[in-house]
């Protein structure tokens, strides 16, 4: 038999389980939020006075219980030893409970709100208010004063390729994350024989990614590969915090980046369409204390209802956005009728087309050293010294595995380039994985049937390298070495530029 109390000692539930062990029931009603604890504890009796199990514990740490207690039977149907165990703050050692030692039932005395209150403030980072019965650790505080932010635990799961690309996939997840303003507090790279069509991964080892992921304060798991909806309700249920993939979190960085009209009707349409597979009666926000996913009656009414209104909301943009195209192509048509050739910027995400484009034209269009840092399309006239101009063009940046969602949305944008005359791909030669780059842009220039498009590939970022191995890596690859912070870096590529404009002009 088990209990479960609330901070005001009142008894919330009561269950009956087997000769083994006992069901907690649904605790949707003590949601976590903010909070590092529920605000109960279960108090059980164990049948053979023996101490806590391996669940007991993992139920402690998932559920985030003020504390577990095991009561045992002695033979004569009497209490026997009493086993308590509760979570820890964060620490050096990365221990998620303390187990305190076994005592005898009616030797026990807890003063449990002087307990739990100095617990909760060296979980939240303030000094305790009383002394607990336990010593624990402090690592990991948050600042004082500094704003509540997204907190994540970073993960990877891969059965295939090799440890080095699952490495660098992960840091340009990192990367990612830090441009949505997520604050990593770990992150976990796991390389199975087989993936877990469930999970990803293990159950055991899931599990321990949520305790510690509960125990650091995170407030969302992400993970590098793409989850499918069931994928993600299965891990929700394990946790009450928020799990999403990488696609989700590139379509949050554009939506918080997407300033014009296009852009915020594309972003929205792409998440809409993103979601829609995965609205299931509870959303994505599931955790295994919600009861069961979906429901009958008047739940399977709401939940079309909701399917049906995100369906017309996508019958709307994508109206509209056939809307904007239109006018994209009177625009487009108002500028050929210029005759000025057009050269647009393509290149991999923070490879600084932006920066190349305002020290190209005097521009002053947004730069950040982010990824996504500016998602709307920028066009500016550039002069040479010849006095020739052209419209040059600045587009968003691409990225590996772009969700289909997104780059579906966006290939309308993207179609622009089919008018240029020249893709000006610009290339991160400072970055290690700047190969690795090129082929993701190659990859996407394919898709939208641009691979036979004329370019000129430019290794911007040399200032950041050695000079001669800079030139030499542009060389390797046809490619012009350019500085975008440093203007006398620009001449072979103006020359190169006109060359290819202007075939028949003398020198």
């Amino acid at each position: 038999m088990g209990v479960i109390i609330d901070r005001r000692g009142v008894v919330q539930f009561v269950v009956v389980g087997d000769s083994r062990s006992v069901t907690i029931p649904d605790l949707s009603g003590f949601s976590l939020g903010p909070k590092r604890l529920r605000g109960l504890r279960l108090v059980h009796t164990h049948l053979n006075d023996e101490p806590l199990t391996a669940d007991d514990t993992t139920d402690l740490a998932l559920l985030r219980l003020d504390m577990m207690a095991a009561i045992g039977v002695l033979p004569d149907g009497m209490p026997g030893h009493a086993y308590l165990a509760h979570l820890l703050p964060p620490n050096d050692r990365s221990q998620a409970w303390m187990r305190l030692p076994p005592i005898q039932f009616h030797q026990l005395e807890v003063d449990f709100a002087s307990f739990i209150g100095a617990l909760e403030d060296e979980m939240a980072g303030r000094p305790a208010s009383s002394s607990r019965p336990v010593a624990t650790g402090a690592g990991g505080r948050p600042e004082a004063g500094r704003p509540a932010a997204e907190r994540a635990i970073l993960v990877s799961v891969m059965s295939k390729g090799t440890r080095g690309a699952q490495k660098e996939a992960m840091a340009e997840l990192a990367e990612l994350a830090a441009s949505a303003d997520v604050t990593v507090l770990d992150t976990v790279m796991q390389r199975p024989e087989r993936i877990n069509p469930k999970y990803l991964m293990g159950e055991g080892k899931l599990k321990e990614i949520i305790i510690t992921a509960l125990q650091k304060g995170a407030s969302v798991l992400i993970f590098d590969q793409e989850l499918t909806p069931s994928q993600i309700r299965s891990i929700s249920e394990l946790a009450e915090i928020k799990v999403i993939d990488r696609s989700q979190l590139i379509l949050d960085i554009f939506a918080s980046r997407a300033h014009s009209r296009d852009g915020k009707v594309q972003v929205e349409l792409a998440q809409l369409k993103y979601r829609l597979p995965m609205l299931t009666g509870k959303g994505t926000a599931l955790s295994r204390l919600m009861g069961g996913i979906g429901g009958r009656g008047p739940g399977e009414t709401k939940l079309e209802t909701d399917r049906r209104r995100v369906r017309d909301r996508i019958s709307h943009l994508e109206k509209l956005l056939k809307d904007l195209s239109r006018a994209r192509r009177q625009r487009k048509a108002r500028r050929s009728e210029t005759g000025l050739p057009i050269i647009s910027i393509v290149g991999y995400t923070n490879a600084g087309k932006s920066t190349l484009l305002n020290a190209l034209t005097k521009s002053d269009t947004t730069v950040e050293d982010r990824l996504f840092a500016t998602l709307d399309t920028a066009s500016r006239r550039l002069r040479f010294p010849r006095e020739r101009d052209v419209i040059i063009t600045d587009t968003v940046g691409f990225i590996r595995d772009l969700p289909k969602p997104l780059f579906a949305a966006f290939k309308a944008t993207l179609e622009e380039l089919e008018d240029a005359d020249i893709l000006l791909h610009v290339v991160d030669a400072s970055n290690p994985r700047f190969e690795e780059q090129i082929e993701s842009v190659e990859r996407i220039l394919k898709e939208l049937y641009l691979a036979d498009k004329e370019r000129l590939t430019v290794f911007n970022k040399s200032d950041l390298m050695d000079r001669q191995t800079a030139y030499a890596e542009a060389r390797s690859h046809g490619a012009v070495s350019v500085s975008a912070l440093d203007k006398k870096t620009f001449p072979p590529l103006m020359r190169e530029l006109e060359r290819r404009l202007w075939p028949g002009l003398e020198d």
